[in-house]
């Protein structure tokens, strides 16, 4: 799978400024960000942290497990924080967890991943966790 492109989500416009501004260009340089770094980001006083913490979740779902990053934002709504969390999630809990999520936040526009998309994604992420 292709590297998903470096697009961060539109309430997180601070978050990206700043990251860009510090070379952080890539959804790999993001998930690479260790807390120290993160920290040290946040206390410019212009990003929040937590937004930092969950866009670093986004992208190491991205890197580690090859998802676009609406899925791995998705997943992080859903509890799932990184690969192994997907490695040992519950196919049919976690079909019922991301379909309501999906429907809260997109209606009926976005159709929820099917069975089979969250089975290859919990495979990929065991793959990855190993």
């Amino acid at each position: 799978m292709s590297a998903a492109a470096w697009e961060l989500p539109a309430h997180a416009a601070a978050e990206a400024r700043l990251l860009e501004r510090h070379g952080v260009t890539s959804w790999q340089a993001l998930a690479q960000l260790d807390d120290s770094r993160l920290r040290r980001l946040a206390s410019q006083g212009e990003a929040s942290e937590p937004t930092l913490r969950r866009l670093r979740g986004q992208a190491r779902l991205v890197v580690a497990v090859g998802l676009e990053p609406a899925q791995a934002a998705l997943l992080l709504h859903a509890g799932i924080a990184d690969a192994r969390g997907l490695a040992r999630a519950d196919p049919q809990q976690l079909w019922v967890q991301a379909g309501r999520l999906q429907r809260r936040l997109t209606g009926q526009a976005v159709a929820p991943p099917d069975m089979a998309t969250l089975q290859g994604w919990i495979s990929r992420a065991r793959r990855a966790a190993n």
